[in-house]
């Protein structure tokens, strides 16, 4: 616990956290879209269950960073491009990523009426269904994270802390992002927009990872996404005030 004595830990620390928080956005979403299908008494159960994987997760890639590190070794090469664990991990993560975010986009459009989870089925086989695809990625998420988590602190105490506040922080947050998402359908077809956007980025990532940071790959991905947030929350304000006016008109 000496730790707790070192400024530079507490600095960490709130970095880690703001980081953990920050990288958790994509799984908050990838959940909420996911859990939707389930019955309404069966949601947030989900969404708990859906974080619990991924701090646990992460914390258990923590405890197993020696073997976390040699994901970074070259398995093989492909026409000279070496292909590491971690690489692999990213490409399978983000192909799965481009695969539902696309089969749920064309779900939306075209209607579903085969659907993933069929409505007859069993609720708890439903919901296992699901996890069982939250965790797939919930691996993606939490290898990123973590490898990012150890080259910004020394101790694996900080490390678990920054984890267990960030997703203790998406829990109580997961429920008001879920409805929102869900109220708004425009909301909706952006976020899936996102997860392409980000499976994409994954499997650059694993392909040529080396390229993907020389052209700051994610800062421009991310950008894109703020500013398409930031316009559509303009569009929902304004749609609001018109419907609030018309209402208004009627009422008189």
């Amino acid at each position: 616990m000496s730790w707790i004595h070192q400024p530079d830990a507490w600095v960490a620390l709130l970095t880690l956290t703001i980081l953990e928080i920050v990288l958790g956005i994509d799984n908050i979403v990838f959940i909420s879209i996911l859990v939707d299908k389930l019955p309404k008494d069966q949601q947030p159960r989900a969404r708990f269950l859906g974080l619990g994987l991924a701090m646990f997760m992460r914390i258990a890639l923590l405890f197993s960073i020696s073997w976390v590190m040699t994901l970074n070794n070259d398995l093989f090469a492909v026409f000279g491009q070496g292909f590491s664990g971690k690489d692999l991990i990213l490409i399978g993560g983000g192909l799965f990523l481009l695969f539902k975010s696309t089969r749920e986009i064309h779900h939306k459009i075209e209607g579903d009426p085969e659907g993933d989870i069929k409505a007859s089925a069993p609720a708890r086989a439903a919901l296992g269904a699901i996890l069982i695809q939250i965790a797939m990625l919930d691996l993606v998420f939490s290898l990123d994270s973590v490898i990012t988590a150890v080259g910004m602190a020394d101790s694996i105490l900080v490390m678990v802390i920054a984890v267990v506040i960030a997703v203790g922080f998406m829990m109580v947050f997961a429920g008001a992002v879920s409805d929102f998402i869900n109220r708004h359908p425009t909301v909706k077809m952006l976020a899936l927009s996102f997860l392409i956007l980000i499976g994409v980025m994954l499997t650059i990532e694993g392909v040529a990872p080396e390229k993907a940071h020389d052209l700051h790959l994610k800062n421009y991905i991310y950008f894109a996404m703020a500013f398409s947030v930031m316009v559509e929350m303009l569009n929902i304000r304004v749609s609001a005030k018109q419907k609030k006016k018309a209402a208004g008109v009627v009422g008189h």
